[in-house]
């Protein structure tokens, strides 16, 4: 005998917001984001302000998810080159999974337009958080402009995520290459 967990009505309505931004957009109207949860729009804004705060929510809750996935464990003993490299490995990987539609994150930013949105401001942190990472292993590798380089992989990272999002590319034997090209260029190691 098994016994389901019922997920609360905060926990489906995350989910839905997740799914059905991540396939249709954030323009998903509060009535589909509802019934995909199996509750009333009178719960929805029981839990949440506006839909706004719901799509930024939902956003902040897989944000951890969306690190684990990409970003090697701290202190790994890989070089900070090995360490950057694996991102874009993982973005090759997740690239080929089905239903990749390129980064949750930077297609809310695109979408929403308005950087003062509450799940813009979420996407903006989260992207924020890997521009970092990528600093912080260009200037541990030597990177003489570790700023610039990290503007540039974020670049890289972004441009790879959406064009394999829409189908336009795979990222296999595309992506590392030229990221291990531009690491080169900056003498990384």
């Amino acid at each position: 005998m098994t016994t389901e967990v019922k997920s609360s009505t905060r926990e489906r309505l995350l989910e839905a917001a997740a799914t059905l931004t991540y396939r249709d957009g954030v323009g998903i109207g509060v009535d589909a984001l509802c019934r995909a949860a199996g509750v009333s729009k009178r719960s929805m804004y029981q839990l949440f302000e506006s839909k706004d705060e719901l799509l930024a929510a939902s956003l902040e809750e897989r944000a951890a998810a969306f690190v684990a996935t990409l970003l090697p464990v701290t202190d790994d003993g890989r070089s900070p080159r090995e360490r950057i490299l694996h991102v874009f490995a993982q973005l090759e990987e997740q690239a080929g999974e089905p239903g990749f539609q390129g980064c949750r994150y930077l297609a809310a930013q695109i979408e929403l337009k308005d950087q003062a949105h509450p799940a813009s401001q979420v996407a903006h942190r989260v992207k924020g958080n890997l521009t970092a990472f990528f600093r912080a292993e260009a200037e541990q590798g030597g990177a003489s402009h570790p700023d610039l380089l990290a503007r540039q992989l974020i670049l890289v990272f972004d441009g790879a995520s959406a064009r394999a999002g829409i189908g336009a590319d795979h990222l296999t034997g595309l992506v590392r290459p030229t990221v291990a090209t531009l690491l080169d260029a900056v003498g990384v190691g």
